[in-house]
């Protein structure tokens, strides 16, 4: 069997491999703890690993352009950074709220959110124009659960 072939075959196997031995294969491949996520999580990132020790990561010329783009983006704000990749829903995201028989729906944008035609800055902020109480917009528009999980 040829390296390309090997690789593709350990690639179509991740679909029907069960979640404990993708999880053990995590811990092999990347020398960590599998995170919580779901299973499409962990076999697009598994594939991606394979492939990347099997033919090599992105060019040095190529990471430092992202980095760049990444700074353009955020102005090199790390904290920024975290918040938009790990919390914050991509823009133009539409998030859907039935509040008290009315359907409510919000549109993410670069810097905010609109509803109703007018911006705000803040999901909580829309939350208690929608409800007239003080809410926490995330666990109101269902993107974090009252526990604090995202």
């Amino acid at each position: 069997m040829t390296m390309t072939e090997n690789i593709l075959s350990r690639l179509a196997a991740l679909k029907t491999t069960p979640t404990p031995d993708l999880k053990k294969q995590w811990r092999e491949l990347f020398d960590t703890e599998a995170p919580p996520y779901n299973r499409r999580f962990l076999e697009s990132r598994l594939a991606y690993r394979i492939q990347e020790l099997a033919y090599g990561g992105l060019k040095p010329a190529t990471v430092e352009r992202l980095e760049a783009l990444g700074e353009q983006l955020d102005g090199g704000n790390i904290v920024l950074r975290r918040i938009r990749a790990d919390d914050k829903p991509i823009a133009g995201t539409r998030l859907i709220r039935e509040w008290q028989g009315v359907e409510h729906t919000v549109t993410v944008l670069n810097d905010g959110y609109e509803w109703q035609g007018r911006p705000y800055r803040s999901l909580s902020a829309i939350a208690r124009a929608i409800t007239g109480t003080r809410w926490n917009g995330w666990v109101f528009f269902g993107l974090k659960n009252r526990r604090g999980q995202a």
